[in-house]
């Protein structure tokens, strides 16, 4: 994958020359796209541009990550953490705004700078999770939980990237988001129950088994009952954006 990111702008720029002797048509100020990269996460996406003026358009993208295992999930929980998520399955939706300023030919063509907003949406299946409860008579139990929850986000941020025509008609568009990035606050709950009836010490111990966790750019607190665990989402929403995008332009 990283081998086909670096070859791909590199293929890119190397035809620019050649299109740059053909001024981008007025008369086609529509583009329907899909990020294709994204597919290898589930993320089932289409977007619609439309161009203003030569130098200014809007992209309205729509997608839905379906449900499945949690992308990365070992690269920010360690492995014994993991483990204890293991039935753990999320699905996602997100909706961006994205006025986009063009550099290049216009209408559509060449290199832009696109300031954004995105709307997120994170939901999970019903999980199993457990804890090691240490009891005071030297023995370790393992407490099972269900849980079971939600969280959204609202983020604005910064896209640079480059848009090709491809055909000598100009119908075929390929779309190379270099890098973006956005930053915001999200919120959302997640319970998690037990069969059993927590007593005061194992409430304490799955408290601080969850605070454990550390999941990275989430803040977060722990409540705990005798039932089991709330978890309060209420902090930072932060997440970048790459991709390349084949589009029809009409």
């Amino acid at each position: 994958m990283k081998k086909l990111l670096i070859f791909i702008p590199c293929f890119l720029f190397s035809q620019t020359d050649a299109q740059e002797v053909q001024a981008a048509p007025a008369d086609k100020m529509n583009i329907i796209k899909t990020n294709v990269t994204a597919y290898a996460f589930r993320n089932i996406n289409l977007s619609y541009e439309r161009a203003i003026t030569q130098w200014f358009s809007l992209n309205i993208g729509f997608g839905t990550m379906t449900q499945g295992k949690v992308p990365f999930i070992n690269s920010f929980l360690k492995e014994e953490d993991e483990k204890r998520f293991e039935n753990l399955k999320v699905r996602a939706t997100n909706f961006t705004i994205e006025p986009r300023f063009y550099i290049g030919k216009g209408y559509g063509k060449g290199f832009y700078f696109a300031p954004y907003y995105r709307y997120s949406d994170v939901s999970s299946n019903s999980f199993d999770f457990y804890y090691d409860y240490d009891a005071i008579d030297g023995n370790t139990y393992q407490i099972p939980l269900k849980g079971q929850g939600s969280t959204s986000g609202n983020s604005g941020g910064l896209m640079v990237g480059v848009q090709f025509f491809l055909t000598r008609s100009q119908n075929l568009v390929l779309d190379f988001w270099i890098a973006g990035a956005h930053y915001g606050s999200g919120k959302g709950d997640f319970t998690m129950t037990s069969s059993y009836t927590l007593t005061p010490e194992m409430q304490a111990q799955l408290k601080k088994e969850i605070e454990n966790l550390d999941l990275p750019f989430v803040d977060y607190t722990v409540e705990t009952n005798a039932n089991g665990a709330k978890v309060k989402v209420d902090g930072p929403w932060a997440g970048f954006r790459s991709g390349l995008s084949i589009g029809y332009r009409f």
